[in-house]
This record gives structure tokens, C-alpha cells and sequence, in this order.
């Protein structure tokens, strides 16, 4: 999956030094998200959900020691104050709170802030409000509890064209879904459990 994101991320000519991969974080399907990270390709990003457990920080501050060893990007989940706390590079909005993207970058220049979209208008807002990229799921059939009904290959690249800004793809994308996705027009792909499993 990393070489079809690299290819991606070289063929749109990523901008602000987006990573072409992002493994986003689940305490449940992903309960040790360190060993995970620490097989990423420098450069790559690392979305820490942490959805408000107590020890956040704690786990936060583990994740950001192997961002700094390996190279990666590290962006917090919604919580931006987590985010300043553990000296995160950024933060992820759900698409709810993806207006909030341009005043977290006046608050923060150096900050890599991208949303979540789950339409070609939430894309759109998402965008339009700051956000250097959008992340539109659900791209294939997902176990995400918040999983939508997927869009598939040919609708995501629709999706795309029509928001003409950087878009990365998450749901059910793992080694042999990702291939599929290679004339899309993404900027970058997401996983959960497709890098944990490099067998999916």
C-alpha cells in the first residue's frame, strides 16, 4: 500500500509536504498503534485517535517518540489542545468541526490540519474553511463504526475532480483494494487495519 500511496502522492504533486500515507489510530482495531508505526516509510502521517481516553496523553506522547525516530507526521484527532500538549505536527477535524481548520493554522502556521468528508460538498467546506487536505471515506466496505455506505473507486475519482483540491481515501483500503485506486486523483491513501494486515 505504500509504494501505490507514493505513487499517488508524486502524481498529484502533493503540496505543503503532505504524506502520501496515513494510519489513523483505533484503540479497538488497532490496540497497539506504536509497533504499527514503526514500520511506516519515512514521511509517512499518523492520525492519533484517542477519543478522550484518560491516558491520552500518555499514549500520545509514546506516538510522537516514534514519529521522531522514524520521520512521520503526527496529527492528533479533533483535540487540539492534546495536539500543542505532546508537540504533535497537527491535527485531523471530523467533518462537523472542519470549520475550525483556518483558525487552528493563524493559531498554529506550522500545523498540517486536514478534515474528514463523507460528500463532495463536505470536501468542498472543508477546503474552503483551511484544511490542507480531506480525507473521504468510506472509499470500500469498512468496519468503522461511522462508516457510511462506500463510494467505490469510480465515484471517489468523480469526487475528486469535482472538489480539484487534495483528497486522500480511507475505508477498507489495504495492499490489494489500494491498487484499484491508482487513477483516482488522490493525493494520498488512509488506513486503519489495512496497515496492520498487509495481507488485506
Amino acid at each position: 500500500m505504500a509504494r501505490t500511496a507514493a505513487f499517488l502522492g508524486r502524481r498529484a504533486g502533493a503540496r505543503k509536504a503532505l504524506p502520501a500515507l496515513l494510519f489513523f489510530t483505533d484503540p479497538e482495531r488497532t490496540p497497539n498503534p506504536e509497533a504499527i508505526a514503526a514500520t511506516l516509510p519515512r514521511g509517512a502521517g499518523v492520525v492519533f485517535r484517542a477519543f478522550g481516553a484518560a491516558d491520552a496523553a500518555e499514549r500520545g506522547a509514546r506516538l510522537r517518540a516514534v514519529a521522531r525516530t522514524r520521520g512521520l507526521i503526527l496529527l492528533v484527532g479533533q483535540d487540539a489542545a492534546l495536539a500543542a500538549r505532546i508537540g504533535a505536527d497537527g491535527v485531523h477535524l471530523p467533518e462537523r468541526l472542519a470549520h475550525r481548520a483556518r483558525r487552528l493554522k493563524a493559531a498554529h502556521p506550522r500545523w498540517l490540519v486536514t478534515a474528514a468528508a463523507h460528500s463532495t460538498l463536505a470536501a468542498r467546506r472543508g477546503l474552503a474553511a483551511g484544511a490542507d487536505a480531506v480525507v473521504a471515506s468510506a472509499v470500500f466496505a469498512s468496519r468503522s463504526a461511522s462508516a457510511g455506505r462506500p463510494i467505490g473507486a469510480v465515484r471517489l475519482a468523480l469526487l475528486v475532480r469535482r472538489v480539484k483540491g487534495p483528497v486522500y481515501g480511507l475505508g477498507g483500503v489495504g495492499n490489494k483494494k489500494a491498487r484499484l485506486l491508482k487513477d483516482t486523483g488522490l493525493v494520498g491513501l488512509a488506513a486503519v487495519e489495512g496497515l496492520a494486515n498487509p495481507r488485506t
